[in-house]
């Protein structure tokens, strides 16, 4: 079962996602909070693994309890989940760490998707959203082309190179083993050397290196 913790200060969308994603036979609702502080402190009690992360919440917003909870918790994956089209909001969450952006209107089906895909190790962004992010990361590449190249990245191999440009494009470690035809477990460690070497938390914070370093 993949447990997942509901954090938004909107009840009637905590209690409707609640009801929606409870009927799927491999994801339990472990919790809910109504601020980013409640959320952070579910997430030491009940250890989900996944996290619908509200933007707009009282005391510690989602971008910030974001943070925090990755920092305590690498582990948990966060889904951001929010009817703010920003791109500020969107670069801060998943510079944070989230490993995804959904808007609020998105289908309950593709919520409960988008729960499996983090939770399985992939990143997802909608369209919509996707462009946002896009243009965010090519405003910080024009700001940044006059800096000094990050020399960690000549420690990448070529084959480490190519996974770093799959996980920007959000692929899963079953994809990335599918199209370069290697094992999961192959997969797996080439990603653990990648960040160790670039210094890096997760492949969230790796696709906005890859991306940021033109890779």
């Amino acid at each position: 079962m993949i447990k997942v913790l509901l954090a938004d200060d909107q009840d009637i969308l905590v209690e409707g996602l609640k009801l929606i994603l409870s009927m799927e036979e491999d994801i339990e609702i472990c919790g809910t909070a109504s601020n980013g502080r409640k959320a952070c402190e579910l997430c030491r009690i009940k250890r989900p693994d996944v996290v619908l992360m509200d933007i707009q919440m009282p005391e510690i917003d989602g971008v910030e309890a974001t943070r925090i909870i990755k920092k305590d918790f690498p582990q948990v994956k966060i889904i951001v989940l929010t009817t703010f089209n920003d791109d500020e909001y969107i670069y801060e969450a998943l510079k944070n760490g989230a490993s995804g952006y959904l808007l609020k209107d998105t289908s309950p089906q593709e919520i409960a998707k988008a729960v499996r895909t983090v939770y399985g190790g992939g990143a997802l962004i909608q369209s919509e959203v996707a462009v946002k992010v896009i243009e965010k990361f090519s405003q910080l590449a024009r700001e940044t082309v006059d800096k000094p190249a990050d020399l960690r990245a000549e420690l990448l191999t070529e084959r480490e190179i190519e996974i770093c440009r799959l996980i920007a494009q959000g692929k899963n470690n079953k994809e990335i083993a599918g199209q370069l035809f290697l094992s999961q477990g192959t997969v797996k460690n080439h990603i653990t050397r990648i960040l160790i070497k670039l210094d890096l938390r997760d492949r969230t914070q790796l696709a906005v290196y890859t991306i940021r370093n033109n890779l």
